[in-house]
């Protein structure tokens, strides 16, 4: 079985996201939530022990690192890496940017970020990815929460340097409190949309459970 370990969240479209990513994998697949909603990870792996567990989150923070991984013990289960880093991902935040208008003048690639060492390289990899696409424009990192510099922070600095069509590319996985902070951020051309969806993210997730399905098998 299946399960995908998402962080969770109240705004009615996180929930929607996610189950269309759950559709594009066209495979039984259950949703585990960490924070906010229902089920709980833990109650889903205790109907299903031995299960593997996709961690459906773009960081290498404490909830991949400690918390699905306590929670996967106490039930048998395997875990399998986490998406941050993959190229996929860049690919899916860079498609997202082009159907919200392109990366105008200026590129802030925007993650969740966090307190963890290591756990902001994600949103380093997509940056240096999207540099890579656009060698002429600025692309640079900032975060909604728990790392430096901010959002607007950076906004600010690039409106400061003479730039007025500011994109910010959206490493994020779904709408929740996060997103809402990037739409009401000032002095931005247009903000593109979360990546859970995206045909890239389901392919990549099928690959993680592909990628460790064989032991659990031989197990």
């Amino acid at each position: 079985m299946l399960v995908l370990a998402v962080h969770g969240s109240p705004a009615p479209g996180a929930g929607r996201t996610t189950a269309r990513l759950v559709q594009g994998l066209d495979r039984p697949t259950l949703v585990g939530h960490l924070d906010v909603q229902r089920p709980s990870l833990a109650d889903v792996l205790a109907r299903h022990p031995g299960a593997v567990v996709v961690p459906l989150l773009l960081g290498e923070g404490y909830h991949r690192r400690v918390d699905i991984p306590a929670i996967a013990r106490r039930f048998h289960c395997t875990v399998t890496a986490g998406l941050a880093g993959e190229p996929a991902v860049a690919r899916a935040v860079h498609e997202r940017l082009l159907e919200a208008g392109g990366p105008g003048d200026a590129i802030v690639v925007a993650g969740a970020g966090s307190t963890w060492p290591g756990g902001v390289d994600g949103t380093r990899a997509v940056t240096r990815e999207l540099s890579r696409a656009h060698p002429n424009l600025p692309v640079v990192d900032a975060y909604c929460s728990a790392a430096h510099p901010s959002v607007p922070d950076r906004v600010a600095q690039l409106r400061a340097a003479g730039f007025r069509r500011i994109t910010i590319a959206t490493h994020l996985l779904a709408p929740g409190r996060f997103t809402r902070v990037l739409e009401e951020t000032g002095g931005v051309h247009a903000v593109s949309a979360p990546i859970a969806d995206h045909p890239l993210i389901a392919r990549l997730v099928l690959n993680r459970y592909e990628s460790v399905r064989p032991e659990v098998l031989a197990a």
